[in-house]
Order: structure tokens, then sequence, then C-alpha cells
């Protein structure tokens, strides 16, 4: 199938979760960007800032662009005038810059705490009780230009669907149990990150808001398309 059915497809399967659908566009070229668009997509995914730099003017200004891979503080600025939400926040120091690079361009900016649920020791994130430290501390409250919509996370890469279940329903947990916390007015649970081209079915059904699908929308990745 093409771009533009695959597009229709995961719309009609997220739809009655109330789920919205990021395109996972890295390595893929503005062309094929441009076709998801025309099918309806509003929303896509970069693992790179450069990548994300060099293709945010060639396409349309309503493109909400999510920056989904990890971010270094040194990096933050490239993207502050039009990332629309930063997934994978792992340190209160990288909150700093994101609130330093909003200020500089008058804008808030919506992130989003990756919590360590996988197994993978590759993979980067915050654990439960230090996301429960950084979301009630004086130092996110004191932040005039970031603004923290929820959690990310990334279960580990297996054919054990019973382990992917218990670690994206450990995240919808907390997820919850921060719900309900006294949080500071620049945070609040409304997003939960989770589920990409492999366990999006499983995510789902844990009560992801955002599921990350680039593979089984694009095809292959090209990685002769990608910058570095």
């Amino acid at each position: 199938m093409g771009i533009q059915n695959n597009i229709a497809k995961f719309q009609a399967l997220l739809n009655p979760y109330g789920a919205r659908l990021i395109a996972v566009s890295k390595t893929h070229p503005v062309g094929k960007i441009q076709e998801a668009y025309e099918a309806g997509q509003r929303l896509f995914g970069e693992n790179k800032v450069q990548e994300m730099v060099d293709k945010q003017p060639q396409l349309p200004g309503d493109i909400e662009w999510h920056l989904i891979g990890h971010l270094q503080r040194n990096k933050v600025k490239y993207i502050a005038p039009f990332v629309t939400l930063i997934h994978a926040v792992d340190s209160l120091r990288l909150l700093e810059e994101i609130n330093k690079q909003g200020a500089k361009f008058t804008r808030i900016i919506p992130c989003l705490l990756q919590v360590y649920i996988a197994t993978e020791e590759t993979k980067f994130g915050l654990d439960p009780t230090e996301v429960r430290q950084l979301v009630t501390s004086p130092e996110l409250a004191g932040m005039k230009n970031v603004r923290v919509d929820g959690l990310m996370g990334m279960a580990s890469l297996t054919a054990n669907t019973q382990q992917v279940q218990k670690e994206f329903h450990s995240l919808k947990a907390l997820f919850e149990e921060l719900k309900v916390s006294a949080l500071p007015a620049n945070a609040q649970m409304k997003e939960l990150s989770m589920g990409m081209s492999s366990d999006y079915e499983i995510a789902l059904k844990e009560g992801s808001t955002l599921v990350r699908i680039g593979t089984a929308i694009f095809g292959e990745r090209e990685y002769s398309q990608a910058n570095t």
C-alpha cells in the first residue's frame, strides 16, 4: 500500500482510542512527507535536529514538528523557534536550556519527560522517582517558557509481548499517578507518547495518546537521504 493508504489505515485504527498519529519521517525525503501531508497528516516526528531544521522550511507551515530523538542541550536553539513538542526530555539541565531558548523566541515550548521503562541499557530516560522529583520541583515551577505536557517511553525491543505490555502499563500507572498529584502550573499530564510500528497495538490498549509510526507508513528508512 502507498503512503496515503497507510495514513488512512492508521487514522482509522487510532480514532477509537482517541490517540493521534505521529508520522516518523526520519531519513525520508521531503517528497514523501509532502505526500503524507496531502493525505491529511499534520504531525511529523524527527529524531535528529539537523534533519528537522533542514526539512521544516521546505514544507507547509501548519505541520506540527515533534522531536522524538535524544536531544543535546547545545542543539535546542536550532529547533526552539518552531518545534511543536519535544518528547525526550531526560534531565533538569535540558529543561533549563529549553526554557532559556524559549525565552529568546518568546515561546512556551511544550515537552514530555522521557521515562526509562525498557530493559536495554542503550535507552535514555528518567526513572519514576526522578520523574516525580522533577515534575514537582521548584526549579520547574519557576520556568516561564517551558511546559511539561506528559510522559514518553520506549518499550524493550522484544518479541515478548507480555514484557512490552508490562512496561507500557507501568508508564501509564505513573502517568495516572501524576495526573492527580499537586503539579505546578506549567505541568500537566495530558499526553502519553508510547508505541511504534512494532508495538503500537499494545500501547493503544494501555492508553497511549501519541503513537509514533515510521516504517509502517513510509516503508524502510532511506539512509542515503539522512543528514548527519
